[in-house]
């Protein structure tokens, strides 16, 4: 549950996401966010949009696991971001916060930017250099920011100072690591072929962006834990926390692994939501992991 303070929306500001932010369905009406949907497209040329609709995402994920070869995925376009800010504009917005996953793994940020050339909106790109439920998480921290009388230009500023000052993290644990490898998310050259694949590999994202992985626990459990001794790198024990919790067709995990977070952390808001689609078709169903911010 989200905490009271971003419950008044300034509706002067538009905050946009694009759909491998996993982000809860709830919070969009909620707290007035957007969705652009990036696109599987399957080898017969068929393509779906990553929705928020579980059910459709929970198909999705028995599909996928009897698939031979993986879909691949695409961008928004920029015509679908100008659609989104030619609507904002008529319904009254100044300015728009798009928020993107890392430019390292897609090229969203670039479809984003080349659409706020026609607009006469104040659009404000920010990429995140992460991807998944964090993303959430951080349009939650814009909105606050907002509401509190922050113009746009500062909240963007503000929002990738915290994200540099790595207040907000992206941990997760795959089960299959082939997904990875055929993604071509995670290079073979990183210290996990041979074996992986009867690994839970522990993935996280560096500064520049990538995906990267730290260690390659065997069972679900310790790779739990592992990702908990990550955490504690950059977020002390006892910490006031907040937390987004996402899995791919693995609730049971996630309900497991935010037990063992609540021993170590103060957690003043927690939530848990589904992978989406693109996400999924890169890490692997039986994924489990959370994005957390740090609460100062």
């Amino acid at each position: 549950m989200v905490g009271k303070e971003v419950n008044e929306v300034n509706k002067m500001l538009k905050i946009v996401v694009d759909s491998t932010s996993d982000i809860y369905p709830n919070w969009l009406k909620e707290y007035d966010i957007e969705v652009v949907p990036l696109k599987i497209i399957w080898n017969d040329g068929k393509s779906e949009n990553d929705t928020r609709n579980k059910e459709d995402v929970l198909k999705f994920y028995e599909k996928i696991k009897k698939e031979k070869d993986l879909p691949t995925t695409s961008q928004p376009s920029v015509e679908d971001f100008k659609e989104i800010y030619e609507r904002a504009e008529k319904e009254g917005y100044n300015d728009v916060l798009v928020l993107c996953l890392s430019s390292k793994l897609s090229g969203t940020v670039n479809s984003a930017n080349l659409a706020s050339q026609y607009t006469d909106l104040n659009v404000k790109v920010v990429d995140t250099k992460l991807a998944s439920s964090i993303i959430g998480l951080i349009a939650l921290e814009a909105r606050r920011l907002s509401n509190s009388g922050l113009s746009i230009d500062e909240v963007a500023r503000k929002i990738t100072d915290e994200i540099d000052k790595k207040k907000f993290l992206a941990l997760f644990y795959v089960s299959d690591f082939s997904f990875l490898i055929r993604g071509g998310r995670v290079s073979k050259v990183q210290g996990f072929v041979g074996g992986a694949l009867k690994v839970k590999p522990c993935i996280t994202f560096n500064e520049e962006g990538f995906m990267v992985p730290f260690k390659k626990p065997i069972g679900e459990k310790k790779a739990q834990l592992s990702l908990l001794e990550k955490l504690k790198e950059f977020m002390p024990e006892g910490s006031k926390i907040r937390l987004c919790m996402i899995n791919a067709d693995n609730e049971n995990g996630i309900k497991s692994l935010a037990n063992i977070l609540k021993e170590h952390y103060e957690i003043v808001d927690i939530e848990s939501t589904f992978m989406g689609k693109v996400i999924t078709t890169h890490v692997g169903p039986g994924t489990a992991g959370f994005g957390v911010q740090l609460v100062e």
